[in-house]
């Protein structure tokens, strides 16, 4: 962790805070007045929020009906969620391209159902970013539920139905406040990694759909600007590590109460 993490990180910290006049503060300065910025700041946040929603709301049907399945038909269902770690992110966003493109996939199965309203507009907008993330972060939505799915005292499920519950109320009342802190879980972890974000807003957002990761590169490759792109990295940082240690503070009060 130190040569792999720590080391990287100094010498990002480093490099924000080293001037041609020695240590300064002026990129951090002049990033707090940079209102492409804050731009992107809102569209990152944006961005991680929605395909969070999306993958959640994807991801919890499924690791419910795992959770339902017998453990041999669990071990298979688990192998073909965690297929798709077995492909490139490039790929996948190469992928969606296909699938998004005014004549791809989708547009092409919308004009056979005789869909009346032209070609879907996708690709290159900030929704056809938070379904392609979504995708892509739906193994880490499940893995987390289905532990926490299957750590539920199944007593309590029969003590529901005993005393008349229909499953729809067993589900509400029971199954659904249990599963809250993994789905608490598995929102934080799909949020922070949408949060870093790169290739599939590259690929499949467009001019107004710039995350940071994107505006790191930028900085990096367009204007050399390394004491910017550093400070950025470093406030994506501090960002991400606030969140976490949120959670964990919000997990541990809920335990204490």
């Amino acid at each position: 962790m130190l040569v792999a993490f720590l080391l990287p990180l100094g010498l990002a910290i480093w490099t924000s805070f080293h001037g041609a006049d020695g240590w300064t503060t002026e990129a951090y300065r002049l990033l707090a007045k940079n209102s492409l910025f804050w731009r992107v700041i809102d569209n990152t946040f944006q961005i991680a929020f929605f395909s969070s929603i999306a993958a959640i709301l994807l991801g919890y049907p499924l690791a419910l009906h795992m959770s339902a399945r017998s453990e041999r038909t669990r071990r298979f269902l688990t192998m073909l969620v965690l297929i798709p770690f077995w492909t490139s992110i490039l790929v996948k966003s190469y992928a969606f391209i296909v699938i998004f493109g005014r004549d791809g996939l989708l547009n092409q199965a919308l004009r056979a159902s005789f869909f009346p309203f032209g070609p879907v507009e996708v690709l290159f907008t900030r929704t056809g970013v938070a379904i392609a993330m979504a995708h892509q972060i739906i193994p880490f939505v499940v893995l987390p539920l289905l532990s926490n799915l299957l750590s539920i005292d199944q007593n309590l499920l029969r003590a529901a139905k005993l005393m008349g519950a229909s499953p729809f109320e067993v589900f509400w009342r029971v199954t659904l406040p249990l599963t809250l802190p993994g789905i608490a879980a598995a929102f934080m972890i799909s949020f922070t990694l949408g949060l870093g974000a790169y290739i599939t807003p590259a690929l499949l957002g467009g001019r107004s759909d710039l995350m940071i990761a994107n505006l790191i590169d930028l900085r990096l490759r367009e204007t050399l600007d390394w004491p910017g792109a550093s400070a950025i990295a470093i406030t994506l940082t501090v960002i991400a590590g606030l969140l976490i240690v949120g959670s964990r503070l919000l997990r541990r009060y809920k335990s204490e109460i």
